[in-house]
Protein backbone atom coordinates (compact mmCIF):
# COMPACT_ATOMS: atom_id res chain seq x y z
CA UNK A 1 0.00 0.00 0.00
CA UNK A 2 2.77 2.42 0.99
CA UNK A 3 4.77 1.56 -2.13
CA UNK A 4 1.79 2.31 -4.39
CA UNK A 5 1.25 5.70 -2.72
CA UNK A 6 4.95 6.50 -3.13
CA UNK A 7 4.79 5.60 -6.82
CA UNK A 8 1.70 7.79 -7.29
CA UNK A 9 3.38 10.80 -5.66
CA UNK A 10 6.49 10.42 -7.80
CA UNK A 11 4.35 10.19 -10.93
CA UNK A 12 2.50 13.38 -10.00
CA UNK A 13 5.78 15.19 -9.38
CA UNK A 14 7.21 14.10 -12.73
CA UNK A 15 4.02 15.18 -14.51
CA UNK A 16 4.11 18.57 -12.82
CA UNK A 17 7.70 19.29 -13.83
CA UNK A 18 7.13 18.00 -17.36
CA UNK A 19 4.20 20.37 -17.70
CA UNK A 20 6.25 23.31 -16.46
CA UNK A 21 9.07 22.58 -18.90
CA UNK A 22 6.65 22.35 -21.81
CA UNK A 23 4.73 25.51 -21.00
CA UNK A 24 4.50 28.24 -23.66
CA UNK A 25 3.61 31.90 -23.09
CA UNK A 26 2.72 34.70 -25.50
CA UNK A 27 4.09 37.96 -24.07
CA UNK A 28 3.57 41.17 -26.04
CA UNK A 29 6.52 42.62 -27.91
CA UNK A 30 8.25 45.77 -26.77
CA UNK A 31 7.14 48.78 -28.82
CA UNK A 32 9.85 51.40 -28.33
CA UNK A 33 13.19 51.22 -30.15
CA UNK A 34 16.20 53.54 -29.96
CA UNK A 35 17.63 54.95 -33.17
CA UNK A 36 20.97 53.40 -34.09
CA UNK A 37 20.47 50.42 -31.78
CA UNK A 38 19.17 46.90 -32.29
CA UNK A 39 15.62 45.90 -31.46
CA UNK A 40 13.74 42.61 -31.10
CA UNK A 41 10.30 42.43 -32.69
CA UNK A 42 8.58 39.73 -30.65
CA UNK A 43 6.00 37.41 -32.17
CA UNK A 44 4.99 34.17 -30.41
CA UNK A 45 2.05 31.88 -31.19
CA UNK A 46 1.72 28.80 -28.96
CA UNK A 47 0.01 25.64 -30.12
CA UNK A 48 -3.02 24.82 -27.99
CA UNK A 49 -2.14 21.11 -28.05
CA UNK A 50 1.61 20.59 -27.82
CA UNK A 51 1.37 16.85 -28.52
CA UNK A 52 0.05 17.46 -32.07
CA UNK A 53 2.79 17.48 -34.71
CA UNK A 54 2.85 20.60 -36.86
CA UNK A 55 4.85 22.77 -39.23
CA UNK A 56 4.75 26.51 -39.81
CA UNK A 57 6.10 29.20 -42.11
CA UNK A 58 6.37 32.86 -41.13
CA UNK A 59 5.81 36.13 -42.98
CA UNK A 60 6.51 39.64 -41.70
CA UNK A 61 4.89 42.78 -43.15
CA UNK A 62 5.54 46.48 -42.49
CA UNK A 63 3.51 49.65 -42.96
CA UNK A 64 5.35 52.89 -42.32
CA UNK A 65 3.72 55.89 -40.66
CA UNK A 66 1.51 57.73 -43.13
CA UNK A 67 1.51 54.83 -45.60
CA UNK A 68 -1.63 52.99 -46.70
CA UNK A 69 -0.38 49.52 -47.59
CA UNK A 70 1.70 46.81 -45.96
CA UNK A 71 4.78 45.49 -47.74
CA UNK A 72 6.34 42.09 -47.16
CA UNK A 73 9.77 42.46 -45.56
CA UNK A 74 10.74 38.97 -44.38
CA UNK A 75 9.87 35.27 -44.70
CA UNK A 76 11.06 32.18 -42.87
CA UNK A 77 10.31 28.60 -43.96
CA UNK A 78 11.95 25.18 -44.27
CA UNK A 79 14.50 26.67 -46.67
CA UNK A 80 15.55 29.33 -44.18
CA UNK A 81 15.17 33.13 -43.91
CA UNK A 82 14.71 35.56 -46.77
CA UNK A 83 14.65 39.38 -46.61
CA UNK A 84 12.01 40.61 -49.05
CA UNK A 85 12.48 44.40 -48.86
CA UNK A 86 15.50 46.45 -49.91
CA UNK A 87 14.84 48.87 -47.03
CA UNK A 88 15.59 46.06 -44.58
CA UNK A 89 18.36 44.33 -46.49
CA UNK A 90 21.17 43.11 -44.18
CA UNK A 91 19.29 44.56 -41.19
CA UNK A 92 17.07 41.64 -40.12
CA UNK A 93 18.15 38.51 -38.24
CA UNK A 94 15.98 35.55 -37.29
CA UNK A 95 15.49 35.43 -33.51
CA UNK A 96 12.80 32.76 -33.25
CA UNK A 97 12.51 28.97 -33.07
CA UNK A 98 15.56 27.11 -34.36
CA UNK A 99 16.17 23.55 -35.58
CA UNK A 100 12.46 22.81 -35.77
CA UNK A 101 9.84 23.19 -38.52
CA UNK A 102 7.21 23.50 -35.77
CA UNK A 103 7.74 27.25 -35.29
CA UNK A 104 6.10 28.90 -32.29
CA UNK A 105 8.47 31.84 -31.85
CA UNK A 106 8.74 34.03 -34.98
CA UNK A 107 10.64 36.93 -33.43
CA UNK A 108 13.11 38.88 -35.57
CA UNK A 109 15.89 41.29 -34.65
CA UNK A 110 16.27 44.67 -36.38
CA UNK A 111 19.82 45.98 -36.70
CA UNK A 112 20.72 49.68 -36.77
CA UNK A 113 17.16 50.93 -36.28
CA UNK A 114 16.25 54.19 -38.06
CA UNK A 115 13.36 56.60 -37.62
CA UNK A 116 11.92 55.28 -40.87
CA UNK A 117 11.36 51.96 -39.10
CA UNK A 118 8.54 53.49 -37.05
CA UNK A 119 5.19 52.05 -37.99
CA UNK A 120 3.11 48.89 -37.81
CA UNK A 121 4.58 45.40 -38.13
CA UNK A 122 2.49 42.29 -38.65
CA UNK A 123 3.67 38.69 -38.52
CA UNK A 124 1.74 35.69 -39.83
CA UNK A 125 2.05 32.03 -38.82
CA UNK A 126 0.91 29.75 -41.63
CA UNK A 127 0.56 26.56 -39.61
CA UNK A 128 -0.38 22.99 -40.56
CA UNK A 129 -1.36 20.52 -37.82
CA UNK A 130 -1.14 16.81 -38.58
CA UNK A 131 -3.84 14.65 -37.00
CA UNK A 132 -4.31 10.90 -37.49
CA UNK A 133 -6.72 11.10 -40.42
CA UNK A 134 -6.45 14.67 -41.67
CA UNK A 135 -4.45 17.90 -41.76
CA UNK A 136 -5.66 21.23 -40.40
CA UNK A 137 -4.39 24.57 -41.74
CA UNK A 138 -4.63 27.77 -39.72
CA UNK A 139 -3.27 31.32 -39.92
CA UNK A 140 -2.40 33.33 -36.82
CA UNK A 141 -1.34 36.98 -36.94
CA UNK A 142 0.25 39.34 -34.44
CA UNK A 143 0.63 43.14 -34.64
CA UNK A 144 3.39 45.34 -33.23
CA UNK A 145 3.18 49.14 -33.29
CA UNK A 146 6.78 50.37 -33.18
CA UNK A 147 7.95 53.84 -32.22
CA UNK A 148 11.60 54.88 -32.73
CA UNK A 149 12.99 57.45 -30.28
CA UNK A 150 16.37 59.24 -30.15
CA UNK A 151 17.19 57.92 -26.65
CA UNK A 152 15.80 55.29 -24.32
CA UNK A 153 12.92 56.25 -22.03
CA UNK A 154 11.25 54.18 -19.34
CA UNK A 155 7.67 54.89 -18.44
CA UNK A 156 6.13 53.89 -15.13
CA UNK A 157 3.99 51.18 -16.72
CA UNK A 158 7.08 49.53 -18.18
CA UNK A 159 8.86 49.54 -14.82
CA UNK A 160 5.82 48.15 -12.98
CA UNK A 161 5.38 45.47 -15.65
CA UNK A 162 9.01 44.37 -15.32
CA UNK A 163 8.82 44.29 -11.50
CA UNK A 164 5.61 42.24 -11.62
CA UNK A 165 7.24 39.79 -14.03
CA UNK A 166 10.13 39.16 -11.63
CA UNK A 167 7.75 38.88 -8.67
CA UNK A 168 5.68 36.30 -10.57
CA UNK A 169 8.76 34.26 -11.51
CA UNK A 170 10.07 34.29 -7.93
CA UNK A 171 6.60 33.40 -6.61
CA UNK A 172 6.37 30.39 -8.92
CA UNK A 173 9.82 29.20 -7.87
CA UNK A 174 8.91 29.50 -4.18
CA UNK A 175 5.64 27.62 -4.77
CA UNK A 176 7.48 24.80 -6.56
CA UNK A 177 10.00 24.60 -3.71
CA UNK A 178 7.21 24.39 -1.11
CA UNK A 179 5.47 21.68 -3.15
CA UNK A 180 8.70 19.68 -3.37
CA UNK A 181 9.32 19.95 0.39
CA UNK A 182 5.72 18.98 1.16
CA UNK A 183 5.83 15.96 -1.16
CA UNK A 184 9.24 14.92 0.20
CA UNK A 185 7.95 15.02 3.79
CA UNK A 186 4.83 13.09 2.81
CA UNK A 187 6.93 10.47 1.04
CA UNK A 188 9.24 10.24 4.10
CA UNK A 189 6.26 9.72 6.42
CA UNK A 190 4.88 6.96 4.22
CA UNK A 191 8.32 5.37 4.07
CA UNK A 192 8.70 5.40 7.85
CA UNK A 193 5.21 3.94 8.26
CA UNK A 194 6.08 1.17 5.82
CA UNK A 195 9.29 0.39 7.75
CA UNK A 196 7.43 0.31 11.08
CA UNK A 197 4.77 -1.98 9.63
CA UNK A 198 7.45 -4.30 8.26
CA UNK A 199 9.31 -4.30 11.61
CA UNK A 200 6.09 -5.01 13.54
CA UNK A 201 5.20 -7.84 11.17
CA UNK A 202 8.67 -9.32 11.53
CA UNK A 203 8.51 -9.01 15.33
CA UNK A 204 5.11 -10.72 15.46
CA UNK A 205 6.37 -13.50 13.20
CA UNK A 206 9.41 -14.07 15.45
CA UNK A 207 7.26 -13.98 18.60
CA UNK A 208 4.80 -16.44 17.11
CA UNK A 209 7.62 -18.78 16.06
CA UNK A 210 9.19 -18.60 19.54
CA UNK A 211 5.84 -19.40 21.14
CA UNK A 212 5.40 -22.41 18.87
CA UNK A 213 8.92 -23.62 19.71
CA UNK A 214 8.21 -23.32 23.45
CA UNK A 215 4.95 -25.25 23.08
CA UNK A 216 6.78 -28.00 21.20
CA UNK A 217 9.43 -28.28 23.94
CA UNK A 218 6.74 -28.57 26.65
CA UNK A 219 4.94 -31.32 24.72
CA UNK A 220 8.18 -33.22 24.28
CA UNK A 221 8.85 -33.10 28.02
Amino acid sequence: MAASKLLLLLTLLCSMFAYCRGACAEPDSDTEAVAGKGFKLGCISCKRRSEVVGTATVEWYFRGKGEADFVKIYTYNEEGPNIESDNFMDRVDWNGSKRSPDIQDASIYLLNVTFNDSGTYQCFFNRILFYTNYEYSTVVSKVVHLTVVPKATRVTASIVSEVMMYVTVIGLQVWLLIEMIYCYKKISVHGEEALREAANAEYLAIASESKDNCAGVQVGE
